[in-house]
């Protein structure tokens, strides 16, 4: 009798099941030839419906330019730098337990919590104070600029909370 021994590779740890993750480029937005406004445009876009939230982002961004007298980009810029974190706490389970460990973010991810942050931020601003979405998303802006607002609030909460558990900062491996 025969036996056949079928030797596999040794998987990585950190190896995905089906393959590597092919990473997206995405085209610059034709105004501002950004491709983090892009990324903004493409999350704030509802339905499908690319170009109502490229009209939208762009208005906020005229509206921004007629309060700040600044140029509107720039503030966009500094909003998404204050907003974007710097550590995250991410829940590791050691022994049956879960413990909150804090972890540095990666660098896509920074700009995807930043754009995520802002927009669900604008669109908790209630709707009789700001008529569309487009004075929302620009108040927002202007406060994220100015180190204030529902966005860079999320932003100080999430690092204190990886600040507070710096205790279990061992568990990281």
């Amino acid at each position: 009798m025969l036996c056949h021994l079928v030797v596999q590779p040794k998987k990585d740890k950190n190896m995905s099941r089906r393959g590597g993750i092919k990473i997206r480029i995405i085209e610059p937005d034709p105004v501002y030839k950004n491709r983090i406004v892009t990324k903004l445009i493409n999350r704030s876009m509802k339905g499908g419906k690319r170009s109502v939230a490229q009209k939208e982002i762009y208005r906020a961004f005229d509206i921004i330019k007629e309060k700040t007298n600044d140029d509107s980009m720039k503030t966009f810029l500094l909003a998404m730098e204050n907003v974007r974190p710097q550590t995250e706490v991410r829940p590791r389970r050691v022994g049956g337990a879960a413990y909150q460990v804090p972890m540095l973010v990666r660098g896509p991810r920074k700009d995807s919590l930043a754009i995520r942050w802002i927009i669900s931020a604008a669109n908790a601003k209630p709707s009789s104070e700001f008529r569309t979405y487009a004075e929302k998303l620009s108040s927002e802006l202007i406060d994220a600029s100015k180190c204030e607002g529902g966005a860079y609030k999320k932003k100080v909460d999430m690092e204190k909370m990886a600040e507070a558990n710096r205790a279990f900062a061992h568990f990281k491996w």
